[in-house]
């Protein structure tokens, strides 16, 4: 049986009384339903199915989840609260029940629809461009606009990109047709012929069953393209359409965007964050790019000094390294093969830039070093290649519960605490011995 789809004759029926057609599952089939199934770019309305007059007498009633088209029906997935039961445990045939659908969720669609047609009506009127891609996410949407069509608007020459200045340009257009309240008219037609007499943006896809949405006049149309979604009857209900980005996608310009209430809140968002970020800042709002800027120079100014006092810093520490190394390398020392060197104040990245200087090279003295960098608990080993770092590591970091690795020349060996470091660097400098 066809189900009488309410929606296409009143997008504002919330709740409504009808029969049920059949049950299969957790499928419920109404013979009317005003739940919007999902298609065209929008997803699907949600809400509930109450049982009237139950033998009973206790509310009976089940969540709609999720909602499809199914050949000339409407099939409502159904959800017991309590999850126990399915379809046919709540509803038969023949049942009369009272639905009432998310109004919060229907009309937030709307608004981000009805938002999608007007700004991709101006991008086609002003760029000639095409939308051949709509997606209605969570925290956007977004258009694939294609410049390949000459612009309607005489005045406008088609764009060789769409920049970001241009879309906001188109922002600002769409958004006057939000102001100026102008109607939006859907209007169905059983074949392909009549449809096409309207100035369509798009070319039609069917032949048959065909939903035209126009904004504003026929004779002056912001947008005007087949759609089965459901809209608002005037433009006035979308508030506000606010573009977020430009970037080249394919061959295509996606443009994120977001209209409606959705817009709004991120705008209030947005605006709370840049309001703490000023305060924080003591300045105002207006001020506050002036005052990261000044931030930003003086962070430079600070990196620079930070660069040239670690160097000197390193330079102080390879001096000491390098009496360590000549000590080790004398007579007296001669049968040292590990030196530990310790590094109260580096990192582990410092550590491994003053290694750098050590890797492969003889000013090794053909020792093992062992940099140790307290913060960290952690060695980098460094040797001229003769010892091999990070076969070192490998075969034994893990008897102190370490882990880490490298290659010939240097390796990394991390561990939880001080003490199983140093028992690291004393197994070593017996293995080596």
């Amino acid at each position: 049986m066809k189900t009488t789809k309410l929606y296409q004759t009143d997008v504002y029926v919330k709740n409504w009384q009808t029969t049920v057609d059949r049950v299969e599952n957790d499928l419920v089939f109404l013979k009317e339903s005003a739940f919007f199934p999902e298609g065209g770019g929008q997803s699907c309305d949600i809400g509930r199915i109450t049982l009237v007059d139950p033998a009973d007498g206790a509310p009976v009633s089940a969540l709609v989840v999720d909602v499809q088209e199914s050949g000339d029906e409407v099939a409502h997935t159904i959800r017991v609260e309590g999850g126990e039961g399915s379809g046919i445990d709540v509803f038969k045939a023949g049942d009369q029940v009272e639905c009432e659908l998310d109004w919060p969720r229907r009309f937030d669609n709307m608004q981000r629809h009805c938002g999608e047609h007007i700004l991709s009506g101006i991008f086609y009127q002003e760029c000639g461009g095409v939308n051949r891609g709509f997606h209605m996410g969570e925290d956007y949407m977004t258009i694939d606009i294609s410049l390949e069509d000459e612009p309607t608007n005489p005045e406008a020459a088609r764009p060789s990109e769409i920049t970001m200045e241009t879309a906001l340009h188109c922002e600002l257009l769409a958004n006057q047709v939000v102001w100026s309240n102008a109607p939006v008219t859907v209007m169905r037609f059983d074949s392909r012929e009549e449809a096409e007499k309207l100035p369509l943006r798009k070319k039609l896809a069917f032949d048959e069953d065909i939903s035209i949405v126009c904004v504003g006049s026929i004779e002056n149309a912001a947008d005007c393209v087949a759609c089965c979604g459901t809209h608002p009857n005037t433009a006035g209900q979308v508030g506000l359409i606010k573009i977020f980005k430009v970037e080249k996608y394919k061959e295509m310009f996606r443009i994120y965007f977001e209209a409606g209430q959705r817009a709004l809140l991120d705008y209030d968002f947005k605006h709370d964050m840049l309001t703490d970020l000023s305060n924080r800042y003591s300045c105002s709002v207006e001020d506050f790019p002036k005052k990261i800027s000044s931030q930003e120079e003086t962070i430079a100014s600070l990196k620079n000094d930070l660069f040239h006092l670690k160097k000197a810093f390193t330079d102080i520490e390879c001096a000491g390294l390098d009496a360590a190394l000549a000590k080790a390398s004398d007579a007296s020392g001669a049968n040292e093969p590990v030196v530990v060197h310790r590094l109260e104040h580096f990192s582990m990245d410092d550590a491994f830039h003053m290694a750098k200087a050590y890797m492969g090279s003889e000013r090794t003295c053909g020792k093992l070093i062992l940099l140790y960098s307290v913060p960290a608990t952690s060695f980098i080993l460094v040797s001229d290649g003769a010892i091999k770092c990070g076969q070192l590591v490998r075969e034994y970091a893990n008897f102190y519960k370490g882990k880490g690795g490298g290659n010939d020349v240097s390796a990394r060996a991390i561990f939880t605490s001080e003490e199983d470091a140093m028992l690291f660097a004393d197994l070593l400098a017996k293995h080596l011995q």
